[in-house]
């Protein structure tokens, strides 16, 4: 038997509960940087080394190994007995659920019983009785849910991201309890049409704004105080914090106008423990009278979706709609 789950704290849980079976977690944050449609799963795996690379969340050799290793691990489950899916609700897990789903809808690619186990809370919150309930009340993975994964998967992958939006209206997403929420919360990551901002980018300023005495505590006051689920873990966090205040016309600042740096080996505590200021741009924007996109410009991959100053979709959430840009 093989479990597949998100992360490492959720893999380690559900070691422990001493059901048997091998553990495999999916271990990519595929919310952040390039998914792009028509590769397959080596040739997305490499971009996706590639990617983390890039952003120094991991050494591109050593990321492309573990995450290659992971697909081998994947391709060898037609000769299991079972293969079990846990996952959350929240969009950091539903996107890794798609692409198992979408793996698993090839008949060949099957093993002899697939289940799910999809929670409401976090798997690593929940305690041993909790998660044996959860696992003695699995299900198998039905057709409709299997074929609703590889639509909604393709959908996110997309050039243009007017396919996932159209998804939102889909009844046949609801087979995936919390999905269409999770797909919505990806499209409020595109540029606000009032600031140019992201929806985590604004929340991110406007903790800083209110006083936040830390980046600790900024993660916190923007993110697990503003989002149900939580999805975003503080790697991220801390480079979304990079971004915003770094290029030109940063919108964040440390003391005395220092820019904010990604932490080297050894500074991750000192890098948590120093406050953020906005600049003036920074003010500009979050009251208004700016754009973020206007004045620094954009370079960023939601999907299969390439954010360009040439070609920057918007989100508008008002009418929670996208705006073509």
């Amino acid at each position: 038997m093989l479990h597949v789950t998100s992360g490492d704290h959720a893999a380690a849980r559900i070691r422990a509960m001493g059901v048997g079976g091998e553990v495999l977690a999916w271990q990519d944050v595929l919310h952040e940087g390039p998914v792009p449609a028509g590769l397959d799963l080596a040739a997305l795996t490499a971009v996706r080394a590639r990617f983390i690379g890039a952003r120094g969340w991991e050494d591109e050799a050593i990321a492309l190994a573990m995450l290659t290793a992971r697909d081998a691990r994947l391709a060898a489950t037609a000769g299991e007995d079972e293969v079990a899916l846990w996952f959350e609700a929240d969009l950091y897990d539903q996107l890794q659920l798609l692409q198992l789903l979408d793996w698993f809808a090839e008949p060949a690619r099957r093993p002899a019983k697939l289940t799910l186990m999809l929670s409401g809370a976090s798997l690593p919150a929940l305690d041993e009785r909790q998660l044996r309930e959860l696992f003695f009340r699995r299900r198998a993975v039905p057709e409709g849910v299997l074929q609703a994964g590889r639509r909604a998967w393709a959908a996110f992958r997309d050039p243009d991201p007017r396919a996932l939006e159209a998804l939102l209206a889909d009844d046949e997403m609801g087979a995936i309890p919390g999905l269409t929420e999770a797909l919505r919360r990806h499209l409020e990551e595109f540029p606000s049409v009032a600031d140019g901002l992201s929806r985590s980018e604004r929340q991110l300023l406007e903790a800083v704004a209110a006083g936040a005495p830390d980046l600790r505590a900024a993660f916190v006051a923007a993110h697990h105080e503003r989002e149900d689920p939580v999805f975003l873990g503080d790697t991220v966090f801390a480079d979304y914090a990079v971004r915003l205040g770094g290029g030109p016309h940063p919108l964040v600042t440390l003391a005395g106008g220092a820019p904010i740096v990604a932490p080297g080996r050894g500074e991750t505590a000192t890098f948590w423990a120093a406050r953020a200021y906005l600049t003036q741009d920074g003010l500009d924007v979050l009251e208004g009278r700016a754009d973020a996109v206007a004045l620094r410009g954009i370079d960023r991959w939601l999907g299969g979706v390439h954010l360009t100053p040439g070609s920057c979709w918007r989100w508008d959430h008002v009418a929670g709609a996208l705006v073509p840009g």
